[in-house]
C-alpha cells in the first residue's frame, strides 16, 4: 500500500513539473531502443528529460559563442562535435589498449629472451617481475664475490 502511495506522490510529483520536452516522445524513443521485454521506471524517463535538457543548454551556451547574430549550421555541428565523437575515441580508445597489450607481450617475450641467452656474474639474478632475488640466488653471489 505504501508503494502505491509512493508511486502516487512521484507521479503528482512529476505532473506538476515543467520539462523541456514533453515526456512521451521521449519515451517513446526509449522505448523504440530497448527491448520489448525491459519496463521504464518513471525516474528514469524523468531524469532523461532533465539530462536531454542539460545537454540541449550546453549546445545551445556553445553555439552562443559565435560572433555573428545568425546561429547557423556550422555553429550547431560544431557545438554537437563533442557528443557526435563519443563513438570514435571509444573506438580509439580499444585500439590504443590493444596495441598497448601486444607491446606488453613483445616487451615479456623480449625479458624472457635475455633472461635465458644472457647470464649475468655480475650481480643477483633477477627474474622479470621479482623485486629482490630469490632465495638461494643470494648465497650463490656470495659464492661468485669470494
Amino acid at each position: 500500500m505504501e508503494e502505491e502511495k509512493d508511486k502516487d506522490d512521484t507521479e503528482s510529483e512529476n505532473e506538476g513539473r515543467e520539462f523541456a520536452f514533453a515526456m512521451a516522445p521521449v519515451v517513446r524513443i526509449m522505448k523504440d531502443e530497448l527491448d520489448n521485454d525491459k519496463m521504464i521506471r518513471s525516474r528514469v524517463k524523468v531524469e532523461m528529460n532533465l539530462w536531454l535538457e542539460k545537454i540541449c543548454r550546453k549546445i545551445s551556451d556553445k553555439m552562443n559563442e559565435s560572433d555573428y547574430t545568425m546561429v547557423e549550421l556550422d555553429d550547431f555541428k560544431t557545438a554537437i562535435e563533442p557528443y557526435e565523437m563519443v563513438d570514435d575515441v571509444e573506438a580509439e580508445r580499444y585500439r590504443i589498449v590493444a596495441s598497448l597489450e601486444k607491446i606488453k607481450q613483445d616487451c615479456d617475450s623480449l625479458i624472457r629472451d635475455v633472461n635465458r641467452k644472457f647470464i649475468s656474474f655480475d650481480g643477483p639474478v633477477v627474474r622479470y617481475g621479482e623485486q629482490e632475488p630469490a632465495e638461494g640466488e643470494e648465497d650463490l653471489e656470495e659464492e661468485l664475490d669470494d
